[in-house]
């Protein structure tokens, strides 16, 4: 790799999160477990929602979509996260890291844009609800899925291009566990300047887009609750999106930390703990926060089990 040119990087190598060896096994099996659930959850509650016939609204069409981001964009990091730990293969192809890079920051945007949807649905849902069939009807939320799906992908491949045109003449080796924005940056033997502006103005775009369509979704929310008269009433109206905004807060909380802030003010270690949190721990989590503080996910639960047992 002496000669500054791209095409001499051919694969590249991961630290991984430790170099203790007594440590893989351990951190194997907790991470094993943390993606079983994840797929479990997240595959269990699209085949819970596609079979209660009660949770065929849009409300629960996006949280199909955001479980099966979820499954996804987990899927591109832990299997691989698993077989270093177990097998001590922490090398990756050129291609390979392109190929996680351009997935997984496209589901990522994704993820982003769909709580963004989702929190436009308990909007119209609960200042418009008269009209809530109307405005969202099955047409309506197909094209919001679709364009949140385009406008992640498109994001994606900007990224991807922007950071794979580098020219990584300086080492192959990633000071992390899966091919992510600072490590690689941190490869470059080139200036990483118009990279480093174009890939935070296009991620800004997404994050503070979506951030506010949040925002002024739920002052609109906010409105119409202080204006019912009834402490039940409002306790009922607000039950409906506390599990949005509990998802809300534990994603866009780790992501702004990890990539609205300046580059000099980050270190790998830091960012690895950052990361585990939200390409592992999030899609664990979002199934268990929608089931565990949705009583329509619950009942929907308990009409389950309850046709299993009388069958």
């Amino acid at each position: 790799m002496a000669d500054g040119n791209l095409t001499t990087v051919t694969e590249f190598i991961f630290l991984g999160l430790t170099d203790h060896p007594e440590l893989q096994v351990p951190l194997f099996s907790v991470f094993l477990v943390i993606y079983l659930i994840t797929l479990i959850g997240n595959l269990g509650m699209i085949v819970l929602i596609r079979s209660d016939p009660q949770l065929h609204i849009p409300m629960y069409f996006f949280l199909i979509n955001l479980s099966l981001v979820d499954f996804c964009y987990s899927s591109v990091i832990t299997p691989k996260l698993l077989v270093g730990f177990l097998a001590g293969n922490n090398v990756i192809s050129f291609n390979g890291c392109a190929t996680q890079f351009f997935f997984f920051s496209s589901f990522v945007g994704i993820e982003c844009l769909l709580l963004a949807v989702m929190a436009y649905d308990r909007y119209v849902a609960i200042c418009n609800p008269l009209l809530y069939r109307v405005i969202m009807s099955h047409r309506v939320c197909v094209l919001l899925v679709a364009g949140s799906f385009l406008a992640g992908f498109v994001n994606s491949m900007i990224h991807t291009i922007c950071m794979f045109q580098l020219p990584f003449c300086a080492s192959n080796i990633i000071n992390h566990f899966f091919c992510d924005v600072p490590p690689l940056l941190k490869l470059s033997c080139a200036s990483t300047f118009i990279n480093e502006m174009v890939i935070f103005a296009f991620a800004s775009l997404i994050e503070i887009s979506c951030l506010l369509a949040i925002f002024i979704s739920y002052l609109y929310i906010l409105s119409a609750i202080l204006r019912i008269r009834s402490t039940e009433g409002r306790h009922k109206v607000f039950s409906t999106c506390a599990s949005h905004l509990t998802a809300v807060t534990v994603f866009f909380g780790t992501t702004l930390f990890m990539y609205l802030r300046p580059s000099s003010s980050s270190s790998m270690n830091q960012d690895k703990v950052v990361s585990v949190f939200y390409t592992v721990v999030i899609p664990m989590l979002n199934p268990l926060i929608y089931s565990l503080r949705n009583k329509e996910v619950k009942d929907a639960l308990r009409r389950g089990f309850g046709r299993k047992i009388f069958n």
